[in-house]
């Protein structure tokens, strides 16, 4: 698999980013993703959040998909749209943990986890029998299945808020990345009309089901 410019662009640039939010707290405050300073017309965490994570571990797990799956979507959707996808899914994602948590000043999160999972699920429409393995599960499953597992697992953690997970966001940045491939190229849902119409389901099925336990 060839990997372009674009693939190690955006790892680069994650890397030095959290590196430099890491050793500088300052500037992780500052740049951090915080509904509270959002409202008061930060808009750029929207976007400068998603290039600062909380570690190294969970910096290496985003970059490690990236790696695997932006040669897919770029292979299919050149590098403009593979980017396009890459950012509306990091904006999605945030934007959506924006909406579920406007009244909680407090909120903060960091990571580009809405971003990959938005090139990840792009990367399923466009091959829905491909492959992925999971840690420790042994043996490789269709993406499809793990496309819906994965959905349901984040609809259940934005209602039980699980663990120190955004939901919201990988929630947001898989239906962002999807919507902008499906945007981009029609066609893709032609290919896989069922596939894609589950998935629809399953993402709108999730949001309002949330969005209805919430107020």
């Amino acid at each position: 698999m060839q990997h372009s410019t674009l693939t190690i662009l955006l790892i680069v640039i994650n890397i030095l980013v959290t590196y430099k939010g890491l050793n500088d707290y300052g500037f992780f405050e500052k740049y951090k993703f915080n509904v509270g300073a959002v409202k008061r017309g930060e808009y750029y965490r929207l976007i400068t959040g998603a290039f600062l994570h909380a570690g190294w571990g969970h910096l290496a797990a985003n970059m490690i998909t990236l790696y695997f799956f932006l040669p897919v979507v770029e292979g299919y959707f050149g590098t403009v749209g593979a980017l396009t996808i890459y950012l509306v899914s990091l904006a999605g994602g945030n934007m959506l943990a924006y909406f579920f948590h406007k009244n909680h000043d407090w909120y903060s999160a960091v990571g580009n986890s809405g971003a990959v999972n938005g090139i990840l699920f792009a990367s399923i429409l466009i091959n829905p029998a491909m492959k992925i393995f999971i840690i420790p599960i042994p043996v490789p499953i269709p993406s499809i299945v793990y496309g819906i597992g994965y959905l349901l697992y984040t609809t259940y953690g934005m209602q039980k808020q699980t663990g120190n997970i955004g939901h919201e966001a990988h929630f947001g940045g898989a239906a962002a990345g999807m919507l902008t491939a499906a945007l981009f190229f029609p066609g893709i849902i032609s290919a896989h009309p069922l596939i894609s119409l589950l998935l629809v389901l399953v993402i709108a099925g999730g949001f309002f089901w949330t969005y209805a336990k919430k107020i």
